[in-house]
């Protein structure tokens, strides 16, 4: 069937010239006029449209210029003129070569007076395609820094909007260290609850699409749990410097001598522990150094010496006493003994 072909550009009213109206007739007049469409392929749609004039006018449709056919003229139409004059689409058809439905669109509304044509309404159908443009990367951060993946969706009609699922839970914006925006997703100040993996969901009218996933690792800087502390001993004392940390990665534990090296072979290297008697040359500042991939730490404790009083009971252990004094306890200027019978 050859198809009638116009050229609608506004509203307009005609009258066939030698007619005369009867007094009570009225020339056909659009009182609701189509809208633009955005459609899903294989979904229902109706282009509305209304017109009233006496007699009833008839109302035909036309697509780019070429007049609709509807299951008037073919029952197996996917194409329904509907009795108020609005065309209804069984089921929208779009094929990647044949796109049938999708075009500009008018009513013509007729009678013996004349006819009116309804402003354009356009139906396009929506898409959205399979591929990401970008897919999300895999971040890694250390505790309190910030994140930031990013993603762009598959084309579409209309242009897809995003959002995020961590773990097939959807991510909250409404988090104020949270915020998306374009296809952007940024943590400020992330936590360790913040790592596990991340979706980028693009979404429109045809349905959504879910990128490839993508890790965030969340490694936390060593922190200590237990700090070595500052010690005055007497020689011949066992000591311990404890230093306890945790970090992921698991933080790797040394110690440092500030004023040289360390004592070899008289202390363990995870807690600094003098094995046998403690020397005058090991006074000084000891520094358990932690580090793992992301960070390192350090805590600082002193060893000093003093006195024993218990030195002093009897005169056999005068010379023991002599050497304390000579041996070890250098800043020692003057030491003044009494003895008692």
């Amino acid at each position: 069937m050859k198809k009638n072909k116009a050229n609608f550009n506004s509203v307009f009213l005609s009258v066939p010239s030698g007619s005369r109206p009867r007094l009570e007739d009225a020339a056909p007049r659009v009182i609701e006029h189509p809208s633009d469409l955005i459609v899903s392929k294989g979904e229902p749609a109706t282009l509305n449209c209304k017109a009233e004039g006496r007699p009833t006018p008839t109302v035909e449709w036309y697509k780019d210029g070429e007049r609709v056919e509807t299951d008037r003229e073919d029952p197996r139409s996917h194409r329904m003129l509907l009795p108020s004059g609005s065309l209804f689409f069984l089921r929208i058809v779009h094929g990647r070569r044949s796109k049938p439905d999708e075009g500009v669109y008018v009513c013509v509304a007729r009678n013996y007076l004349g006819e009116a044509v309804s402003r354009n309404a356009s139906l396009e159908v929506a898409i959205l395609r399979d591929d990401f443009r970008q897919t999300p990367s895999d971040v890694v951060v250390a505790a309190g820094e910030p994140a930031v993946m990013e993603c762009i969706p598959p084309r579409g009609h209309p242009e897809p909007t995003i959002s995020w699922k961590r773990n097939n839970i959807r991510v909250n914006d409404r988090d104020e260290r949270i915020t998306i925006r374009g296809g952007k997703l940024m943590i400020s100040n992330t936590r360790k609850s913040d790592a596990g993996m991340y979706v980028c969901v693009g979404t429109n009218m045809v349905g959504e699409k879910d990128s490839d996933p993508a890790e965030l690792v969340v490694f936390e800087r060593p922190v200590f749990t237990k700090q070595p502390v500052n010690q005055v001993v007497l020689a011949d004392d066992t000591v311990e410097f404890f230093c306890e940390v945790h970090g992921d990665p698991t933080p790797t534990v040394r110690w440092r001598r500030e004023e040289g090296e360390l004592p070899r072979g008289r202390y363990k290297e995870k807690h600094l522990t003098f094995r046998y008697y403690v020397r005058a040359e090991d006074e000084g500042t000891y520094t358990c150094v932690s580090e793992n991939s992301v960070g390192k730490a350090e805590a600082s404790g002193t060893l000093h010496f003093t006195f024993s009083h218990y030195g002093l009971e009897c005169p056999h252990n005068v010379g023991l006493l002599k050497t304390y004094v000579h041996g070890s306890f250098s800043q020692v200027r003057s030491l003044q003994l009494q003895w008692f019978l």
